[in-house]
């Protein structure tokens, strides 16, 4: 079970649409590549995981955006953690306002 989860917005440093949309890209294969629980929003993308698991994503996406070009690139992190209770999930969080 889950005991953290992070949500996660990269921001490449470029002007170029299609280099910000194919970095983008790289980090979101990267979460995609762990197994872990995620979703794409708009401007972040939440993942659900062990805090250990979602601590080490951080540089693995890092390396992933700058593999796929990125000179720089900027994060913003927000990491929620409950050891020892539950943590409510995306689906749990959202469900009211999905149809």
């Amino acid at each position: 079970m889950a005991n953290a989860a992070m949500a996660i917005q990269v921001l490449p440093q470029t002007t170029n649409t299609t280099e910000l949309l194919q970095i983008v890209d790289a980090a979101i294969a990267e979460i995609d590549s762990t197994g872990l629980s995620y979703e794409v929003g708009a401007f972040e993308t939440t993942v659900e995981g062990d805090l250990e698991e979602l601590v080490m994503l951080i540089p693995a996406i890092q390396k992933a955006c700058v593999a796929a070009g990125a000179q720089m690139i900027s994060n913003y992190i927000k990491l929620s953690y409950a050891p020892q209770n539950h943590i409510l999930t995306t689906d749990e969080k959202l469900k009211k306002y999905r149809p």
